[in-house]
């Protein structure tokens, strides 16, 4: 709810108890935005849910509340309209103090939290000796961004990278590269990611057929988790080398990520398991140590376990995520943490979120968040893979969506008959193939699946990056062909007459109410979905047919029409900036 509609509210509760008295204090107006302009720009339906109440027509109910009803300072005498809707529209002269009152705010208006909180976003999570695939994208991006919301609304946020690089993989590499690469195990960078990758899939074929090896690759585990020298010095250099190229993913993406692995926890393991035990939650079922849970079965209806230690006394992933939650609330002090993964792990956190409420480790004020994602797909409507079958590098994808990008600026420029710098063209090319991936993921309703297109996500038509950069670069067209500073333009000096000015106007004071529901809710395509709308609004304002002159006019609508154009920028660069997006000053 946005800072006018929270006004608004508290004149339409005043104005029902004066009505109805004081056993109504509280009732929820049940205020929202207009369907249609036509209605105004806000709508009350309170009346139609008192009229069984009061025993009166809602359009009575309406009338009286209207009656007490002072919006004189925001609104248009309020109209009563159908079965008794309260139509509120809102005062050209309001919207032109609002909009003066942002064009001098850095933050456009958007409040801060009023009271900001500790925060923790747990996202992207590769795995050590493994690329980074296409199905770490959703979750890098979908992270960074609500870390970025989170930031700017004043929150102390941690973002951790709870990486896999701890467990009986390492041991079955491990005894895999003694015997076929031991340099790689003494030597940094002795081996590419590439050739990690593969050695990596070697060792689990051997470790899946070769019971001696397999009983090796045990003994190899056993030597890490008791901190032998040499075989802690091998999983050292893995993890390096893994980083490596995770961090050029991540400096690609321009991803700010504090890594927190597996192997962070471990020695709180046994510590998980002591409590449990304690609590009287843990069961022991065919040697392992388990936690039933409720609303759980298996496929013979009989109760679910969660295993936190397995019969051979090692532990799983459920154990670790016991650790880090502990971890999290007890010492870093956090009082919401999200969770970015695929739906598919839906399960998994529901079970471990219930065993920690039920040990009593989640305190009132603490706030557990599953954020799901879909699959990303084919263009044939199956999951996203290569030609080869194989899943597709991330470091693949990212370099072809700038290839793509580089190539169709090349052709217009072409077209277009203009010369440019090689660096220019490449920088553009950067932004743009980048910008275009992470936009055509977070534009989607993160729960759902989505198609990756290349040719959808580098179109300048439709709900696209490229249609959101040439949206700013076009305002920064202005500025440049009428020699103009924006910062130079005084304030007070907005007025509104045209109906594409006062269309563009009411939008961009929407901001603050967006933020506020990404905030919550945590769904960056409502951010984007709102961006879109602002980008089209802006260029229906600046359309020659039914828009308005900006340069050509005459004052004071000059003036009052570069604003516009500026706080559209501004809106623009801000919200595509949450969004982990740059801007281009041109294209």
């Amino acid at each position: 709810m946005n800072a006018t509609q929270e006004k608004l509210k508290v004149q339409l509760e005043q104005a029902i108890v004066a009505a109805f008295g004081a056993d109504f204090a509280g009732v929820d107006p049940i205020l929202v935005s207009a369907s249609n302009p036509k209605f105004g720009d806000y709508q009350a339906n309170v009346a139609l849910s008192l009229s069984k109440k009061l025993g009166l027509q809602p359009r009575a109910i309406a009338g009286a509340i209207v009656e007490k009803l002072d919006v004189s300072e925001i609104c248009e005498p309020p109209e009563i309209a159908g079965p008794g809707f309260i139509n509120l529209k809102l005062k050209t002269v309001y919207l032109e103090a609002q909009l003066n009152e942002i064009q001098a705010d850095p933050r456009l208006g958007v409040a801060a939290a009023k009271i900001p909180k500790r925060e923790i976003v747990d996202f992207s999570s590769p795995n050590i000796a493994k690329e980074m695939h296409v199905g770490h994208l959703r979750s890098t991006i979908i992270g960074d961004s609500i870390a970025r919301i989170l930031e700017f609304q004043g929150h102390d946020v941690l973002r951790l990278n709870h990486v896999g690089d701890w467990g009986t993989q390492f041991g079955m590499l491990i005894a895999y590269l003694r015997e076929v690469y031991p340099d790689a195990l003494t030597t940094a960078n002795a081996l590419d990611i590439g050739d990690l990758v593969s050695f990596y899939r070697k060792a689990k074929q051997r470790f899946d057929t070769d019971a001696a090896f397999q009983e090796t690759a045990r003994q190899e585990v056993v030597r890490l988790q008791a901190g032998t020298e040499d075989t802690l010095h091998a999983w050292k250099l893995l993890c390096e080398q893994s980083r490596q190229e995770f961090q050029i993913i991540y400096d690609l993406l321009n991803i700010e990520i504090i890594e927190r692995g597996e192997s962070f926890y471990n020695p709180l393991l046994s510590g998980v398991v002591d409590d449990l035990e304690k609590s009287g939650l843990l069961v022991e079922n065919q040697g392992a140590k388990c936690v039933f849970l409720e609303g759980f079965t298996n496929r013979e209806g009989e109760p679910l376990p969660l295993i936190v230690q397995k019969s051979d006394g090692g532990y799983n992933y459920a154990t670790t995520d016991l650790a880090s939650l502990r971890y999290r609330i007890q010492k870093d002090q956090a009082k919401r943490i999200v969770y970015v993964t695929d739906a598919g792990q839906g399960n998994h956190f529901a079970q471990f979120f219930q065993v920690s409420r039920k040990a009593g480790w989640i305190p009132d004020d603490v706030e557990l968040v599953h954020v799901p994602f879909g699959l990303v797909l084919g263009e044939d409507g199956k999951k996203f893979k290569t030609r080869s079958g194989d899943t597709v590098r991330l470091r693949d994808l990212l370099d072809e969506a700038v290839s793509r990008a580089h190539a169709d600026l090349k052709t217009r420029l072409q077209e277009e008959e203009r010369q440019e710098t090689e660096e220019f063209i490449n920088e553009v090319a950067r932004v743009v193939g980048i910008s275009a991936v992470k936009y055509a993921d977070l534009s989607q309703n993160r729960t759902s699946n989505y198609i990756f297109s290349y040719d959808k996500m580098l179109d300048f038509k439709g709900n696209t990056a490229p249609y959101m950069l040439y949206a700013y670069a076009r305002i920064q067209g202005i500025s440049r062909k009428g020699d103009i500073n924006f910062k130079e333009l005084g304030s007070n000096a907005v007025l509104l007459q045209h109906e594409t000015e006062l269309a563009l106007a009411k939008y961009l004071l929407q901001l603050d109410e967006v933020i506020s529901n990404v905030e919550q809710d945590l769904l960056p395509n409502r951010l984007c979905e709102y961006l879109y709308e602002l980008s089209k609004k802006f260029n229906q304002f600046y359309d020659r047919n039914q828009g308005v002159q900006v340069l050509e006019a005459e004052e004071p609508q000059r003036t009052s029409r570069l604003i516009l154009c500026d706080l559209t920028a501004r809106t623009l660069k801000l919200g595509l900036s949450l969004l982990g997006i740059q801007v281009l000053e041109r294209m």
